[in-house]
């Protein structure tokens, strides 16, 4: 069971290079590595090399609390005529889901896209099982858009996962 913690306490900003170390420790706990597509056993040197190359089309932010990595997101802009749209990905610490940990890094990333990036398109794909996460995105307005059957290996067996997105209109000319 996790401690009530104040959501005010918890830090979003850019994840740096310097970051890899914690990060690669964050994303190789067992609930995050079940629920992402990440290999067991990355190590803290890919990490490294992954945030050095990340795409200038890409932002990836972090959630701290008390100085300490407790959470991940990331939002990677498509190329070409998807220009308008972004994949979206987030993972909380094993020890601290439920305390608006990936409401905060979402809410980030939202405001991004919406208001700083002209992304229209938010996607992603959540495992079916994932009900937490789901409801998250429910309520910040992803809507369901369908299921990829046997989508990927998960604990030796080929899991679903829900196809997902938030669409939100281009704003228009102001008048």
């Amino acid at each position: 069971m996790t401690e009530a913690h104040d959501p005010s306490d918890i830090s979003i900003r850019a994840a740096r290079v310097v970051d890899f170390e914690a990060i690669s420790a964050l994303m190789s706990q067992p609930g995050i590595r079940s629920g992402t597509l990440r290999q067991p056993f990355a190590t803290p040197e890919q990490t490294r090399k992954w945030l050095e190359n990340l795409s200038d089309d890409s932002i990836v932010i972090v959630a701290e609390r008390a100085g300490r990595i407790i959470g991940m997101a990331g939002l990677h802009r498509s190329k070409g005529r998807r220009l308008h749209s972004a994949a979206l990905g987030i993972s909380v610490d094993d020890n601290h889901r439920g305390e608006g940990i990936g409401k905060a890094l979402l809410t980030a990333l939202i405001d991004a896209a919406d208001n700083w990036l002209g992304i229209s398109r938010i996607e992603l794909t959540v495992f079916t099982d994932n009900e937490a996460a789901i409801a998250l995105y429910h309520k910040t307005g992803f809507e369901m858009e369908g299921t990829h059957r046997a989508y990927a290996l998960r604990n030796g067996v080929l899991a679903d996962v829900f196809a997902m997105a938030r669409i939100r209109a281009p704003a228009g000319p102001r008048a």
